[in-house]
């Protein structure tokens, strides 16, 4: 797991890098606001450790940029102490907010707790374009409005989005969501499918569920 750090103070900045790595993560640092961004659209990182006060952009507006394309686990690690900066911070999207001066200890255990729930949401929650499916409560969204579907329909969706951009053929479809041995002279396939895109896609303007004439099935945001 790889974490940025962006902060400023080289001193600080150093101390983190070399505690990470020795706590068994990859840690990198950037030393301004734009420099930090630069690394977020070019590299995928676990975690960002962010300082408010940068000399060129401050960290509210870095965690505002970074929020329109990521909603990678932010901390802020800041001399700003005040509870309306802490407020100010976890209402920007911030998951955690710890003032300087800091302890190493406080920040790993910190660290550590946000990177299981981001595992958690990631094996419970599969996603694509503005498609979204909780795997817990059994919902589906697209475009933040809630969808209802079958419990077949929910498991039919679910095990396309377990094979994004894959084809999927109907004996794959008929063995993992019905447990049965595909029969070829029944289209019970082809219509189940053809309801959950009803459903998945009718009133969108970009198709997720497509057809691949001869071979089976796929979901994606791209034709």
């Amino acid at each position: 797991m790889c974490i940025l750090i962006i902060e400023d103070e080289v001193k600080i900045a150093s101390y983190l890098v070399k505690g990470l790595n020795e706590s068994g993560y990859e840690a990198q640092c950037a030393h301004s606001g734009l420099e930090g961004l630069e690394k977020l659209k070019m590299h995928a990182y676990s975690l960002v450790i962010l300082d408010v006060m940068l000399p060129d952009i401050d960290g509210w507006t870095v965690l505002k940029v970074l929020r329109q394309f990521s909603k990678i686990p932010v901390i802020f690690l800041t001399a700003k102490d005040q509870v309306i900066d802490r407020v100010k911070g976890l209402e920007l999207g911030a998951d955690d907010y710890l003032a300087k001066p800091f302890s190493y200890i406080e920040l790993l255990a910190r660290i550590k707790s946000l990177l299981r729930r981001q595992q958690y949401v990631q094996e419970n929650q599969l996603e694509i374009a503005n498609l979204k499916l909780d795997l817990i409560n059994h919902k589906v969204w697209r475009n933040k409005q809630l969808i209802e579907l079958s419990k077949k329909e929910f498991n039919l969706l679910h095990f396309m989005l377990r094979h994004p951009n894959e084809i999927i053929t109907r004996r794959q479809i008929a063995s993992e969501v019905w447990h049965i041995n595909f029969d070829t002279d029944t289209n019970f396939i082809d219509v189940a499918v053809r309801r959950l895109r009803n459903k998945i896609d009718e009133a969108h303007d970009i198709k997720l569920i497509h057809t691949v004439r001869g071979l089976g099935y796929k979901i994606s945001a791209e034709k």
